[in-house]
């Protein structure tokens, strides 16, 4: 999924599904990556990852599908993690106390 301002690639490897997230994560795309992510969310066989190193904004919005990846994986039984956060991102993540829930925060 591509458009001017937010990106959205996914790679399949070994068990994981990797999601790679950039650009602007925001209302004007929610819609979008909700409707990509709910797919891979059922996939409680295969570790999921999102992939946040081109990520150069988050809002509100984003930070709520987030959580509701975090809680409908944890439903599941199934694993869910971050990796490469940048760290004006990681910052927010900090404030708003969802950074102990992602599971590879690193």
């Amino acid at each position: 999924m591509l458009t001017d301002k937010f990106t959205l690639r996914t790679e399949s490897k070994e068990g994981q599904m990797i999601v790679f997230v950039g650009g602007e994560f925001d209302l004007e795309v929610a819609t979008q990556m909700r409707s990509a992510m709910e797919p891979l969310i059922e996939l409680a066989d295969q570790r999921l990852t999102l992939n946040l190193q081109d990520l150069k904004y988050i809002d509100s919005t984003g930070i709520g599908i987030l959580i509701s990846i975090v809680k409908a994986r944890h439903a599941r039984n199934a694993s869910f993690d971050v990796e490469h956060i940048p760290t004006h991102i990681r910052k927010l993540f900090d404030m708003t106390g969802i950074t102990p829930y992602l599971a590879k925060a690193e």
